[in-house]
Formats: structure tokens, sequence, C-alpha cells
């Protein structure tokens, strides 16, 4: 059949698909790197159990601010207010966002808590929606319920920041739950290197199949659901691996918007979150680097394997595919905002590893890579490429994802041992090889209608379902 095709066209072929599965190639070392990374940190990292940590820590650890938005959560959040507030850390406030809830979030809330309309002194230096009200009670001092119009999540938080009355603030989603030491954990680094510190994230794990009892994981488990239990080992290599990486790299590019310690200041004087972008959680982290290679002060930005905030993954394709959609979207945005910064030394390796890293892993990665799946199967069965070249792809970007989901999840139970049972174990290992067979090239897809969604305007949210505490809706800003 070869000899129906010039050699043109076979030389041409040929060096796309070359290029192609260089560049799959390259992403795989990349991942190689970050295991190796991470692996170090892990093995230099000793884990300290909470009643040494509040023995070490509780006189040192600085107060902060727990800052939770919220959107028609009305079945769950007084549940997840109740589990903020009787966190082990010394000094703390919590201020709930009401973003314009359309049903009784807000009553339910003041119902439960006994609220009335209060006052506080606030500066507004970050923009936001007006705020119409705000409530508390005088045997909840720790609470502060915002009730303010609906302007997005970023737009919320940005509203609770100006609020806040503490040096630190921590970002978590309403339908999202904290381990009761995770804060004294996460604080850590502020407490080690405070002239430096400017944001700490945490490991978010899948709370699917897990046992909660009062806003508490009481038992670890695995979801019952695949797409849930494939988005386990997923979240491990992201975490674990990757964000561990980067972290010790000094390159971290992105803190989950699920889960984060900022110092309030240097995110007054950044301008907040950006509110035009489904991507606010990356987009100030990129401006958080910006700001200060600009000035040149000295700052770092850091990962905690070890604090652990619990969320409720989507079950469902639609769903999910709105998530990842959503994500991919916002990657684009940042990265096309910042791009010059790849262009100019003074970034360093913010712009050399971090950035260039969105560009190969976010920007140009799942354009080749579904653009792979689809063409060099096809251009061999054509017999304008050798079946050598079909062969070399499916090792790249099947066999070195398996090896690498593989190895992180040994990583996470040799050091962690968060895993309950060696059959879950065994499950586990199991789904690291499914993932990479069907699940990675779905979501690939996902990731390319997310970069035409960019290219073609889109600023929806999309609704997230969910089902695991209670049905509910996601954000929609």
């Amino acid at each position: 059949m070869t000899e129906l095709w010039s050699p043109d066209l076979r030389l041409i072929a040929g060096i796309i698909a070359g290029f192609i599965i260089a560049v799959g190639v390259a992403q795989n070392l990349l991942q190689v790197v970050q295991l190796g990374f991470a692996m170090t940190a892990f093995r230099a990292h000793r884990r300290v159990a909470t009643p040494q940590l509040w023995r070490r820590f509780s006189d040192a650890a600085p107060p902060i601010t727990l800052i939770s938005p919220a959107f028609n959560e009305e079945l769950t959040i007084v549940e997840s207010v109740r589990s903020l507030l009787s966190l082990q850390y010394p000094a703390f406030e919590v201020i709930v966002v009401n973003d314009g809830s359309t049903d009784g979030t807000l009553q339910s809330l003041i119902e439960a808590f006994d609220l009335a309309p209060a006052t506080r002194a606030r500066e507004t230096v970050l923009t936001s929606k007006p705020v119409r009200g705000l409530y508390g009670a005088p045997h909840q001092p720790r609470l502060l319920v915002v009730d303010k119009i609906n302007g997005g999540k970023a737009d919320a938080l940005n509203a609770a920041v100006n609020l806040a009355s503490f040096p630190i603030f921590c970002a978590i989603d309403a339908d999202s739950l904290l381990e009761p030491d995770a804060l004294l954990r996460a604080v850590q680094p502020f407490i080690d290197d405070p002239e430096r510190v400017v944001a700490v994230g945490g490991t978010v794990r899948i709370a699917n199949g897990c046992k909660i009892d009062q806003g508490r994981v009481v038992e670890v488990g695995l979801p019952r659901n695949p797409l849930a239990l494939l988005q386990s080992v997923e979240y491990l290599r992201a975490f674990l691996m990757a964000r561990l990486a980067w972290s010790q790299m000094g390159a971290l590019t992105i803190i989950s918007g699920a889960f984060g310690l900022f110092l309030r200041q240097p995110v007054l004087d950044v301008g907040g979150y950006s509110c035009d972008t489904v991507g606010e959680d990356m987009e100030l982290i990129i401006k958080l680097h910006r700001y200060h290679r600009d000035r040149e002060l000295p700052y770092r930005i850091a990962f905690l394997p070890e604090p652990v905030c619990w969320t409720e993954a989507p079950t469902t394709l639609r769903v999910l595919s709105r998530q990842r959609r959503r994500w991919q979207r916002g990657a684009m945005e940042t990265f096309a905002r910042h791009a010059d910064m790849l262009v100019k030394p003074r970034y360093g390796r913010i712009a050399g590893l971090g950035m260039t890293n969105i560009a190969l892993t976010d920007v140009v990665g799942p354009i080749l890579e579904l653009f792979g799946y689809l063409m060099i199967p096809a251009l061999c069965l054509l017999g304008i490429l050798s079946m050598d070249y079909l062969t070399a792809f499916l090792a790249v970007s099947v066999g070195f994802g398996i090896s690498i989901s593989v190895a992180s999840l040994v990583m996470e139970e040799a050091q962690l041992r968060r895993v309950a049972s060696v059959s879950d174990l065994l499950v586990l290992l199991f789904a690291a090889f499914v993932e990479n067979l069907g699940y990675r090239q779905l979501n690939n897809f996902w990731r390319v209608q997310g970069v035409w969604e960019y290219l073609t305007g889109s600023t929806s949210w999309g609704e997230m379902t969910r089902k695991g505490f209670g049905a509910r809706s996601g954000h929609p800003g």
C-alpha cells in the first residue's frame, strides 16, 4: 500500500508523527523529573503526630481567617460551617459568603446559629459586588456571614478578604471538608519562614466512598463509582507528585481553589482574585509570582502533602466534562495573560520551569496528544507510516502514563499510608492501569473542547451538581 503515497507525503507524515511523539516523550520525561523531586521531598519529610504539632506550634501559630464562598448550599452549609468551627487551631474566624444564593442558604445559617444583623469595620481594597448585610452572634464570635449580590466565586472571595481580621486567610470550598489538624499542618511554613512565605497549598483528596459523620471523614474508603475511583488516582498523581515536585523546584504555579492559605497583604497588593477568569486560583498564584519578581522581593510559595482537604468528585460524564473544560479554559486564560513572562529573564525558574510546563502540559499537550491518537493509527492503517510509529506512540503515551500513576501510588502508600487495606491498594493499582486506557484519552478530548471554548470566548462556569454529601449545586460564577 505504501506505493500509493508519494515519498514527500510519507516524509511530511513522518515529521508530524515524530514531533507528536517527541512532545509526548518530553511530557513524560518531565513527569519522571517530578517524581524524582517528589520522592526526594518525601524522604526528607518526617510526619509529626497531631499532639506534638499542637505542643510545638500552638503558641506561635498566627491567627487565620477561613473563607468559604457559598452558592445554593442550603442542604449542607450548616454542617460545613460547624465542621470549620470545630477545627483544631488556636485562633481563627470563619467568614461564610452567601453569594446571592437563590435557595435557603442564608436562612439556614441564620436559624442554625441564631444570627442577627451585625457590623464590622472593613477596608474596600478589593472590588466586589455590593454587600447586602453582615450577620453574627455574640455566642458565636468566630463566625461572620456575609450576604452579597451574586458575582461569582472570585468576587465572593474578594469580599471576604476585605473583611478578614487576620493576616493569613484560608480559602476553602463550601462543599469541602478539612481534616481537624489541617490548618495546624498547613501553617507551618508561615511559622518556619515568616519573612518569605506568601502562600501554602495542601492536598485535596476524593471523599466519595468515605464515611462522613458531622462534617468529618471518620473512615477512609474508595469510591464505588468508577469515574470517582479513577479521579482518586488522578488526584494522587497531581498533588502528591506534581505539586510537591514543583514546590521543591520553587516553581509551583497553582494552589487548589478548594484549599489554600495566603498572606493577606500580598493578595491585596496584586488586586486579589481576578473575576474575569474561571481559573482564579492559578491566576492568583501567577500574579503573586509576578509581583514579587518584578520588585525583586524575597518570597516562597509552597505545597505540603499532609494537610488534607476532602472534596466530592463528579460521578457522571456530563458533570466531569464541564469541570475539566472549565479547568482547561482557566489554564489557557492564565497562560495567555502572562505568556510574556516566558521571554523575560527576571522571572527565572517561574518562566523556565513553571510557565514552560503550563505551555507544554496545558496549552500544546492536549491538542497534540488527541491529534496523535487520531492521526497516527489512521496513517499506519493507510500505509503512510510504519507500525513502528504506532508502537512508539502507544508506548510513550500509555506505558509512561501507567508507570507514573503506579509510582505515585506506591510513593503515597510508602510515606503516608492513607489506604485503608491491602484490597483497597490493589483496587487503586488496577485503577492506575485503567486510567491510562480510556479515561486519560477522554480527559484529553474534554480539554481540547476547553481550548475551543476559550478560543470562542465562552465564559460559562456550568452547574456542578453533587450527590455525595447531599444533593447540591456548586458555584455558578
